[in-house]
């Protein structure tokens, strides 16, 4: 059924995406609304410009638009309700985060690549690649990780931190790795490096993971530390982008693969826009000013 439809399945994929990604970023908001009257009094909570109830409103709307599309796409798709529910678990695990997970540090870093691995696995969750939503989980989480120390967060990450979260990951590769090998044994089609999708199409993959690791150290090098992290979570996660494109080239066409490569400016574009949009917000508001204390 989802070669009668390309267009509307790939619609709701986009809606699913949208939906999704403002339902955590409203629900982050709603949560920290507090702490941000303090920190970042300029923001559409704290300042008033939109108002609790209508945020409510909002994060809900998104949530359901989120679920509905993913309905849509299931059905159209024919593989049952596995994308819907897959869609529901990533929605949970973003609330879970918004809640508790970014104050749990190291748990907060894995959830950070889980959203992204159960994201990447909505459109097929019954297809036999596993390595791309592996490499973009495993690329959020080390780049969170980096991030967090280069900007020193706090609480700030020990060193129990870094084996917790790299452990935890190195944990989760071998236990869907070994799945993938027993559903790939279960199904008896061929060898099992044939079944697990190894093959001379991951080189692009891996030549834009280690393309990464230059740009993030040249980053380092030229920047201070806290604007260098704050950089290379820009510039990582656009990098999801790259990741795509080098597997749709590899297994599906260039063509298609240049396509998806337009998106990697528009999205720039986008944070740009959105970012010089803020500081127009934050000139505007009135200044606050507070008593010395001597």
């Amino acid at each position: 059924m989802l070669a009668n439809y390309p267009l509307l399945a790939g619609l709701a994929l986009v809606v699913v995406s949208t939906c999704l990604y403002g339902f955590g970023m409203s629900l982050n908001d709603i949560i920290d609304r507090r702490r941000d009257s303090t920190l970042a009094s300029h923001r559409p909570l704290p300042s008033g410009r939109i108002s609790i109830t209508t945020a409510h409103v909002i994060c809900t709307l998104l949530g359901f638009g989120a679920i509905g599309a993913g309905a849509i796409y299931a059905r159209l798709s024919g593989q049952g309700y596995q994308p819907l529910v897959i869609l529901i678990g990533t929605a949970l695990l973003i609330t879970f985060y918004d809640l508790a997970g970014k104050y749990l540090v190291a748990l907060g870093l894995v959830t950070l690549g889980l959203i992204r691995f159960f994201h990447a696995l909505i459109p097929a969750p019954q297809g036999p690649l596993i390595w791309h939503p592996l490499l973009l989980m495993n690329h959020t989480t080390v780049l969170s990780l980096v991030a967090y120390r280069w900007e020193q967060k706090r609480p700030a990450l020990t060193k129990a931190h870094w084996w917790a979260v790299l452990g935890m990951l190195v944990a989760i590769d071998a236990i869907l790795i070994v799945l993938e090998i027993g559903e790939a044994a279960w199904r008896g089609q061929g060898s099992m490096i044939r079944n697990l999708g190894i093959s001379p199409a991951l080189v692009g993959p891996g030549i834009a993971a280690g393309v990464f690791v230059v740009v993030a150290w040249q980053i380092r090098r030229r920047r201070e530390r806290r604007i260098a992290g704050q950089m290379l979570m820009l510039y990582g996660l656009l990098w999801l982008i790259v990741y795509d494109v080098t597997f749709v080239a590899g297994h599906v066409d260039l063509l298609s693969a240049s396509a998806l490569l337009m998106l990697l400016p528009v999205a720039y574009a986008a944070v740009q826009l959105m970012r010089w949009w803020g500081r127009i917000v934050a000139l505007s508001q009135r200044p606050e000013f507070r008593r010395a204390e001597i």
